[in-house]
């Protein structure tokens, strides 16, 4: 009988302590972890791949190891820790980024820019690439890219190096390589064995696309066919415009750019792209450059007016003429040449609202202020562990074509 009691005894406390602990959680403040869901693409109407060139090259006071502002904000004579009227910090530049002026390797300004290429109907990101060698910034670019790329597979965005082999020479002026073909090919070993296998880097005709702006250093087919020769899996590697015969048979085609005034766009789609086996076409919203005053040198010389978008619907409207397999916007964020089509104050979210329009984007539903506010909050509550979780949920809804979701959860977050 006492045995009887005591199992009994034992039995309720049990029952009640799992009572008790259930209790707890149910009152528990503790946020369910975020869902991850595989990134789906967004449904759009144009089959041309939509490309734009990045630039990952700017720094912040914040994260440089010298506390110093990037040359890409300040050039020689601006200050970015000088705030004027609105709040907006001196910069080099005629125009003003929406989320102002940023690290290119911080996590939250990535999510922001690659939500917004997504939404607008972009494929990819063509980065702007430095090599490996540690001269200048170079190396903070590397590592930047690789912050980007980090992140690319996540939103579901393709994505493909422009070289500067231009860097080559920097190496070697600088005692790190022996020559400019030797820095050439360790650059290249390091695509190939870093980025070239990637599930998500673009490939054309079966093999991973290198685009290259120029050649400017190496301009003969021997110096491009004694780098190529290097490396396993030799690229479709892509040159600018009317500089293909510098690679010979090295190069698979051109791409075009942006100079003076459209015509030169014209004589690319009329007399250029009939001749290559793979043409890239361009669309770009002007060009402002700041550089005689930032102090970083001559001005370029010319402009291209943005005229209230007038000249993306121009550019745009070219593209679908020419019936492009692949499309380049110039560029997301080259402030100081103000051909950006990242958010910025003059000219908010109107140009990647055309690239939405022209890249026929099923969805009508409007989600760029939401993802500009899911930035905002991740700075203004980065400290607050369960509002940062709810935002890692609203970037896999976001990911996942899901936006009335990320809209909902991000608009309950006070």
């Amino acid at each position: 009988m006492k045995r009887y009691i005591t199992l009994l005894f034992f039995g309720i406390l049990n029952i009640l302590i799992a009572a008790g602990c259930s209790s707890d959680d149910k009152g528990s403040d503790k946020p369910a972890e975020p869902e991850v869901i595989a990134p789906v693409a967004i449904e759009k109407t144009n089959s041309t791949k939509i490309y734009v060139h990045y630039m990952p090259w700017f720094e912040t006071n914040e994260s440089s190891a010298d506390k110093k502002w990037g040359y890409h904000w300040t050039m020689a004579n601006k200050n970015p820790n000088t705030v004027g009227a609105n709040n907006r910090r001196e910069i080099a530049s005629y125009y003003y980024p929406l989320i102002g002026p940023y690290h290119s390797g911080d996590k939250n300004v990535i999510e922001n820019h690659l939500l917004l290429m997504k939404y607008s109907g972009i494929d990819g990101v063509l980065i702007d690439w430095y090599g490996t060698y540690d001269v200048f910034d170079y190396r903070m670019v590397k590592e930047n890219t690789e912050q980007l790329i980090a992140m690319l597979n996540k939103v579901g965005l393709e994505y493909a190096i422009v070289y500067e082999d231009r860097v080559t020479k920097s190496a070697v002026d600088a005692g790190k390589a022996i020559s400019v073909t030797a820095a050439a090919k360790t650059d290249l070993a390091y695509m190939e064995k870093n980025y070239f296998d990637d599930a998500n880097y673009i490939k054309v005709n079966g093999k991973p696309l290198l685009l290259n702006f120029g050649p400017i250093v190496l301009q003969t087919p021997a110096e491009w066919t004694n780098v190529f020769n290097t490396i396993t899996t030799k690229p479709t590697f892509i040159t600018l415009w009317d500089q293909s015969v510098e690679a010979g048979a090295n190069a698979s085609g051109e791409y075009a750019w942006v100079y003076k005034n459209n015509s030169y766009l014209t004589n690319f789609y009329t007399n250029t792209k009939p001749k290559l086996d793979v043409a890239i076409g361009s669309a770009y919203p002007g060009f402002k450059d700041f550089y005689a005053e930032g102090g970083g040198g001559a001005a370029i010389g010319w402009t291209i007016e943005h005229n209230n978008g007038v000249t993306l619907d121009e550019t745009l409207s070219m593209a679908k003429n020419a019936n492009l397999n692949f499309l380049q916007l110039i560029t997301w964020n080259d402030f100081g040449e103000g051909t950006m089509f990242e958010p910025t104050v003059e000219f908010g979210y109107t140009y990647i609202e055309k690239v939405k329009a022209f890249a026929g984007v099923k969805s009508t539903e409007s989600v760029f202020a939401e993802i500009s506010k899911m930035y905002n909050l991740r700075i203004e509550k980065k400290s607050n562990a369960d509002v940062q979780q709810k935002l890692d949920q609203a970037f896999n809804y976001f990911v996942s074509a899901q936006p009335a979701k990320a809209k909902q959860l991000i608009n309950e977050i006070k």
